[in-house]
């Protein structure tokens, strides 16, 4: 899963992208095609089964982040090619300024403006295209398709404008298909972090957006510096009581749709993610290819259930180990053995 990083230029982007990441920034690279850093994704679920197995090893989810370029608030031109850069990524970690006294509704109907703009330019210049290729003699199967396409892109044009949000395009599986190769940055799950100063600490943005965190990466990363006694003394002092980054991980992949299944063993417990809404068989491919190409059924235990009754052994006796085909959607949590 890779997570873009955007946000104008000054509101903290990088700050929070060695918060998650721990790797120290690179402007050089963030410039040119954006700077990359890993993140292990916290799971007490894992840790808990890592115990009871005593695995050789033990392997979280993680996140590679993507640090673009600021985008600029006033001269706006280079903008669609920064947003660019992020294009490939999976989602969008949007970061506002929330330290300055910047007006952070602004920036984020300022930013949703941004990629509609960078979008319109891709879809219009397709349609362009599709126009002069109908008018080129071609097999008629080939000539529909295209017209599908183009009948489709006009359509999510004429959204834009109407200025609707993208999520009520509500988009068919197929027409999703004919539109995936442009990446459009619309179409990508986001979440918002409020890059937060003291006071905007206190305040609560929870409408601004549905996916939404505020925390103060600065100050995080300062304090865990310190001793722990000065730390804990200078938290009293604040009023803060805990730190973010890994409810932040948790809830930024929550926010880009994904969710994880474990395997279990002596060998390795592991956590694996995969789109929420998943079936089995592509549960299976994330492990291996070929265990998509050839699978069969697979054993699974809710997490839940197998906590409660402490064994696989247990969970056979009481009835919560099941058996489960192709078609079978796989649910965060599920402990899975795949045949």
């Amino acid at each position: 899963m890779k997570v873009g990083i955007v946000g104008y230029a000054g509101a903290g982007k990088t700050t929070v992208f060695r918060w998650l990441t721990g790797v120290n920034p690179d402007a050089a690279k963030v410039a040119q095609q954006g700077q990359v850093g890993m993140a292990r994704v916290p799971d007490a679920r894992l840790d808990w089964l890592s115990d009871l197995f005593s695995p050789k090893k033990t392997t979280h989810a993680t996140i590679e982040f993507l640090d673009t370029p600021g985008l600029m608030p006033t001269e706006r031109r280079d903008n669609p090619r920064r947003l660019g850069i992020l294009r490939n990524s999976d989602g969008l970690l949007v970061v506002l300024d929330g330290y300055s006294g910047a007006d952070v509704a602004a920036q984020l109907a300022n930013f949703q403006q941004e990629i509609i703009f960078a979008d319109l330019e891709i879809v219009t210049n397709r349609i362009s295209k599709l126009e002069d290729q109908i008018k080129k003699p071609r097999p008629q199967k080939e000539k529909d398709l295209q017209i599908a396409e183009m009948e489709l892109l006009r359509r999510i044009v004429a959204h834009f404008e109407a200025e609707k949000p993208p999520s009520e395009l509500k988009l068919k599986e197929e027409e999703e298909e004919l539109i995936r190769s442009f990446q459009l940055l619309t179409l990508k799950p986001e979440f918002v972090f409020v890059n937060a100063g003291e006071e905007a600490l206190k305040k609560d943005f929870s409408g601004l957006a549905p996916k939404l965190m505020r925390a103060s990466p600065k100050l995080e990363m300062e304090l865990q510096e310190l001793g722990e006694e000065d730390r804990q003394m200078f938290m009293a002092d604040m009023g803060i009581t805990e730190f973010h980054r890994e409810a932040a991980l948790r809830e930024i992949t929550e926010a880009m749709g994904v969710i994880v299944f474990f395997t279990v063993g002596e060998d390795e417990c592991r956590a694996w993610p995969m789109p929420k809404g998943g079936d089995a068989v592509l549960g299976a491919s994330q492990i291996h290819t070929d265990l998509g190409k050839r699978f069969v059924r697979a054993e699974v235990v809710a997490y839940d259930d197998f906590k409660r009754v402490g064994s696989m052994k247990e969970a056979k006796s009481q009835g919560v180990h099941r058996l489960e085909g192709k078609t079978y959607v796989v649910k965060d949590g599920d402990i899975m053995h795949i045949l």
